[in-house]
């Protein structure tokens, strides 16, 4: 059953209706889908699980991971029931006082001699027992999800423990803050339990916070994104500036005004341009790892609130919020057994990681750390409004690129969609599943990337969706973009260059790459690419995006630029929630041929799917052919046709060499709408950023 809120207030939002009201009540309803799964008040958080083969626990280490199993349940579902409980302490679901429930479930996860015990440092390093030193835990991450939910229920909770009990909790909790971490994001989760204790009046080592606070601030790439491992993803966003903020409130402005300052000067850089990176209903892009946690991507814009100078734009916030909120929780694949899916809309392997649990995805809990704004506050007294989205003219694109995380994303007026397209990313060889998560050449709103095909129970190698696909024809093998590095935009046109089977211990010319140049249209994006081929010969396709089929009509139409013929695939049809869909994706010049494959299981969106792809052939090494290749996909949320115009948008294309193969020189691609862009690869070659 999907959520319908019994509050609405249309004049206050606009958009979506909703209101602090409506939340509390959207918290209400997955709370009750949690505890429908709890028998009884002693049992913990464990939720039923649909998976067993990636996710954990696994049954090599199950003693540990199911300690850890607790911990993820208990203190993620926290962040849906703390600010609850906070605004009504006598709350009940199911049956249970939140309240108690969670007062209880706290005290015990953290007392060595009881069975809910997650785990102590000491127990969870022993039960390892593999001799690694350096060895981080699970734990760590959820007691951060503790300290923040003890925090938002104060008064309820933590205030109402004796002073043995809050003792307990925290010579638990101080092991972990002292103890191994990764050094990356999890660096704050160590510096709020050190800063809650602080705050509680127990003595910390302010050395190993100091050390972990400038190294967060060090992983600052500009704009308010920071580096976490290789690539940039939402943990900017969720995990950066939602705990910075917090550890400022806590800790930092009292003790490290200088990091404090840094730290809300990047959230406030990242409000700047974080209302474009959702689309004209405050969707969140499917991008990155951990996508389970969905519209948790939103909690950065209460992570500025809680600045003492905050910048961001109340009544934008909570529209995306919202908006956000609504694009999951209406959706009838959300839930199983009234508990989020492990997927980005229903249950979708291809996209999980092996480090999460049936209750990981409660982290999109974050979302509702908004509730411990009071009911006064300008986020929910503040009309909605949709910021960039009220200010496009019809056919406008706004393009916003950043070259410190290498994102470049549009706000598209003509279908109200936003498109992602990313650099600086390093994967192995191997790594398929971080391919899709981060190299495809563009992430869409409202087209979630869609894994490898599969058709009649096989993975199709040749083709995917928004990748390069190149064969080796000598030896018969495929390889992939897993390297993607950042040149940045010059006069509209984006560049990057991908490389495929990209390793250390190969000299980079002798790794087969593309170099990318593409630019915006009112409905998409049009490519205009050049190949780096040393070694033929070799066939090559590109997909566009996944399509949804729940029956859809497919077309296929031709038209001339010059001598010239261009050929378009249109695809026509719905998504899972009946919405109006169509694609159209068109290919000129380096091209040989447009088709489709039909998929099974491998679209968020939908069992079934489609996807249009091209395919080309080079045959004669060191021979001077064709290497640009132009193409251009577009999409819409409504059936009504596309205009032969937008469908083939070239008048003409002008080379600099006399053969017409774009081997050097700029490209001029020449619009039926009198634009003109020029594509020029020259200087990319100085300026490659990883």
């Amino acid at each position: 059953m999907i959520f319908k809120p019994k509050t609405v207030d249309y004049t206050l939002s606009p958009y979506t209706g909703l209101t602090r009201e409506s939340w509390i009540e959207a918290g209400e309803y997955l709370l009750q889908g949690v505890f429908q799964n709890i028998k009884q008040f002693t049992d913990p958080v464990v939720m039923p699980r649909k998976e067993t083969k990636i996710t954990y626990p696994h049954s090599a280490d199950a003693v540990r991971e199911q300690k850890a199993e607790y911990f993820e349940g208990l203190a993620r579902s926290f962040f849906i029931a703390a600010p609850l409980i906070h605004d009504n302490p006598t709350l009940e679901i199911a049956g249970y006082k939140l309240r108690d429930y969670y007062k209880s479930h706290v005290l015990r996860s953290c007392t060595p001699e009881d069975v809910l015990c997650v785990g102590t440092y000491e127990e969870v390093r022993r039960l390892s027992d593999d001799g690694n030193p350096f060895r981080t835990f699970q734990q760590t991450v959820e007691t951060c999800a503790l300290v923040i939910c003890l925090w938002l229920c104060k008064p309820e909770i933590w205030d109402t423990y004796t002073k043995e009990e809050k003792d307990r909790i925290a010579l638990f909790l101080k092991a972990y803050a002292e103890g191994n971490t990764v050094p990356q994001n999890w660096r704050l989760f160590n510096m709020l339990v050190l800063a809650f204790l602080y705050m509680e009046g127990y003595e910390i080592d302010k050395s190993i916070m100091r050390e972990h606070a400038a190294h967060i601030l060090n992983y600052h790439a500009g704009s308010g994104w920071y580096r976490d491992g290789h690539s940039f993803d939402y943990y900017s966003c969720w995990a950066f500036n939602v705990y910075a903020p917090l550890w400022n409130l806590w800790y930092g402005y009292e003790e490290e005004p200088y990091l404090a300052a840094q730290f809300e000067k990047n959230s406030n850089a990242l409000m700047e341009t974080y209302g474009d990176f959702f689309d004209c209903d405050g969707f969140t892009n499917m991008w990155g790892r951990s996508n389970i946690y969905r519209n948790a991507a939103t909690s950065a814009f209460d992570g500025n609130l809680m600045l003492k100078n905050a910048s961001v734009n109340a009544g934008l916030a909570r529209r995306i919020c919202s908006g956000s909120l609504l694009q999951f929780l209406t959706r009838e694949d959300f839930l199983y057994e009234g508990v989020p899916t492990l997927g980005f809309y229903g249950q979708f392997m291809p996209l999980v990681q092996g480090y999460s649990c049936a209750e990981s995805p409660f982290w999109l809990g974050k979302a509702f750390l908004c509730l411990h704004l009071p009911k006064d506050h300008p986020f929910w007294t503040q009309k909605e409004n949709n910021g960039t989205w009220e200010t496009l003219s019809e056919n406008e694109v706004k393009v916003t690129t950043l070259d410190g995380p290498a994102l470049c994303f549009s706000n598209h007026a003509a279908n109200g969609e936003t498109i992602l397209r990313t650099g600086k990313v390093v994967k192995e060889r191997s790594d398929r599943h971080g391919m899709w998560n981060y190299s495809k050449l563009c992430f869409n709103t409202k087209y979630p990337w869609e894994a490898a095909p599969i058709v009649d129970g096989n993975e199709i190698s040749d083709m995917e969706s928004q990748q390069y696909v190149l064969h080796d024809i000598t030896t018969d093998t495929y390889e992939y973009a897993n390297v993607t590095f950042w040149h940045g935009e010059r006069d509209g046109v984006l560049y990057r260059r991908q490389f495929f089977n990209y390793n250390l211990e190969t000299e980079c010319h002798w790794i087969q790459a593309m170099n990318l140049a593409d630019f915006t249209v009112p409905y998409g994006i049009m490519r205009v690419d050049r190949t780096r081929f040393f070694k033929k010969p070799v066939s090559l396709t590109l997909g566009a995006y996944g399509f949804a089929d729940n029956g859809t009509e497919i077309i296929k139409k031709t038209a001339q630029y010059g001598e010239k013929t261009a050929t378009a695939i249109i695809l026509k049809g719905h998504d899972f929630t009946g919405k109006e869909k169509q694609l159209a994706m068109t290919i000129y010049d380096g091209w040989e041929t447009l088709d489709v494959v039909h998929s099974v299981g491998t679209n968020p969106d939908s069992e079934q799917s489609v996807i249009v792809y091209a395919s080309m052939k080079r045959e004669a090494q060191n021979c001077y052919e064709q290497g640009i290749l132009i193409s251009q996909v577009i999409t819409k949320e409504e059936l009504a046709d596309f205009s032969e115009e937008e469908l083939f948008p070239i008048k003409e294309i002008v080379y600099t060499d006399k053969e017409a193969c774009g081997g050097y020189g700029p490209v001029k691609v020449v619009l039926k709408t009198g634009e003109e862009k020029c594509v020029d690869f020259e200087g990319m070659e100085g300026k490659m950023m990883l």
